[in-house]
């Protein structure tokens, strides 16, 4: 009932916002448009807003919306990006008391300086600048109250959504709805717990320690919680403000190309990546030691990948940019992504159809984004499973190109990363690899080494034949018992025949 209810109050604010003309005309539109009026706003307008008061999933979906203003128009992605550090805050007592309440203590013994004004405000939380008593800058940031129990009702709404989509729809039950929906919980689950997002934050800065071009703040764990973070104050300006940056003197095409490089490290060097990339998220410095790297924010949706899932990826990408298309099937039937009896040709064929028209056109005219579409659209013809895991990791990659062609209308994805996925492969399964491998399993072989005397003397010391000859025994002594069972009743049996044959007579 709660979900029918949550059903019926998005479809009501959708209709009070004019939405109903993102649709397609259907009977009753006329209806439709004399519930919902007129309203003089734009739709962009009305769509941000409608988002707003839906709640923190769909504010999150906002942002992801705004990042690709290549398939957008203008007017809708502009005002989407106001969700990104915009969204309206809550009372800074109630942050402050849950400030109080969560790390034990009063504020004036917690912090120097709080501004109340947050410097941003999100869909899951907010943040305040202040200052410690050594006088280091922090900033704060806090859950919204109430959060967790309005994104369990959204997200049972997806669940019941998901299942009746599998349930309706042979051609979406390939892209287990389920399962995306499952994953997308995990990764809320984690964005809501502020300790692991601070341990991400952790995790992340340690990988690029020593990186010229990406900064993390550093964490204060002693003022961290469930509800609370405390980190390093990061002073940037958001890397969609391009004039901004322009008139601050930063390369936007160095900027572009450093972007690419982070996220394809993260991915392929450490295998765990910031999988929230909107431009929210990302500051640039533009003065100081750290002029010109990122600054990465908000850790609390990180992916992860398997070295399997990381070598199945860059064979792919290299695939793709060498234009071998039997490759790129093969793989897929090798991964289990199709069903085994898929001709391999017929696969290649469809690949070749969709890949070949847009690598003919100029470099700076292939959108990766719509590539995926395409692909996604022919793969529906051989039954090609979505795999959960990587929802994360496409999404990633669509908002890092949305962000690289707002600094460099001109990016090239696809030479900007072959470089560095042809320099991974070659440390994958080159020497170097080989030696890497050496060095990470040297601590188990270590302590298996001096064990070997021992365990191929208990090896040896074992009498494993006599357990076998007494196993051979034991089936013989059936087996006779067996034969001697059977030769009385066959006895028995002709004793029978031969007192009814004499009886005859």
């Amino acid at each position: 009932m709660i979900r029918l209810l949550r059903l019926v109050r998005i479809f009501a604010i959708a209709v009070s916002y004019g939405l109903h003309e993102f649709m397609p005309r259907v009977p009753g539109d006329f209806l439709l448009r004399l519930i919902a009026g007129r309203r003089p706003e734009p739709r962009g307008q009305r769509l941000r807003q409608a988002f707003e008061r839906l709640g923190p999933i769909f504010v999150k979906f906002g942002q992801v919306l705004s990042t690709r203003r290549d398939l957008l128009p203008l007017d809708i992605a502009d005002e989407l990006a106001h969700l990104q550090d915009r969204v309206p805050p809550f009372d800074p007592e109630l942050a402050f008391a849950e400030i109080e309440r969560s790390l034990g203590r009063p504020l004036g013994e917690l912090f120097a300086t709080l501004e109340r004004t947050p410097v941003a405000s999100a869909s899951i939380a907010q943040v305040h600048l202040g200052t410690l008593a050594d006088g280091r800058e922090v900033a704060v940031k806090v859950l919204r109250p109430g959060v967790q129990r309005e994104v369990a009702k959204d997200l049972a709404l997806l669940e019941s959504a998901a299942a009746l989509v599998e349930r309706l729809s042979p051609q979406a039950r390939r892209l287990k709805p389920r399962e995306v929906v499952a994953e997308f919980a995990h990764h809320l689950e984690e964005e809501l717990d502020l300790m692991r997002e601070a341990a991400n934050a952790s995790q992340l800065r340690r990988n690029f320690a020593y990186s010229p071009l990406l900064a993390v703040p550093e964490i204060h764990w002693d003022l961290c919680s469930e509800r609370v973070m405390t980190m390093e104050r990061m002073r940037g300006v958001p890397v969609s403000h391009i004039a901004a940056l322009r008139a601050a003197g930063i390369d936007l095409k160095a900027l572009a190309r450093a972007g690419v490089e982070i996220c394809f490290t993260q991915v392929f060097r450490d295998g765990f990546f910031h999988a929230d990339m909107h431009p929210g998220n990302i500051f640039v410095a533009t003065e100081g030691e750290q002029r010109g790297r990122y600054i990465a924010l908000d850790f609390g949706i990180m992916g992860t990948l398997t070295e399997v899932d990381k070598n199945y990826l860059a064979q792919n990408f290299l695939a793709f940019f060498n234009r071998d298309y039997r490759r790129v099937a093969q793989a897929h039937l090798d991964a289990g992504w199709v069903p085994p009896g898929t001709r391999v040709d017929q696969f290649e064929a469809a690949i070749r159809a969709v890949c070949e028209p847009v690598f003919a056109r100029p470099l700076k005219e292939i959108y990766f984004g719509r590539l995926l579409l395409r692909l996604f659209q022919t793969s529906r013809r051989f039954n090609v499973e979505i795999q959960p895991q990587l929802v994360m990791l496409q999404k990633t990659l669509l908002n890092i190109e949305g962000l690289g062609r707002q600094l460099d209308p001109d990016l090239d994805l696809w030479t900007t990363a072959k470089p560095f996925l042809e320099r991974w492969m070659s440390e994958q399964v080159g020497w170097r690899g080989f030696v890497r491998t050496l060095r990470r399993e040297a601590p188990y072989w270590a302590s298996t080494l001096p064990q070997l005397p021992r365990l191929a003397h208990r090896a040896l010391a074992e009498d494993r034949l006599a357990e076998v000859r007494a196993t051979l025994e034991r089936l013989a002594a059936q087996n006779a018992r067996r034969n001697q069972l059977l030769l009385a009743l066959a006895l028995l049996a002709a004793l029978v025949v031969v007192l009814l044959a004499g009886r005859l007579l």
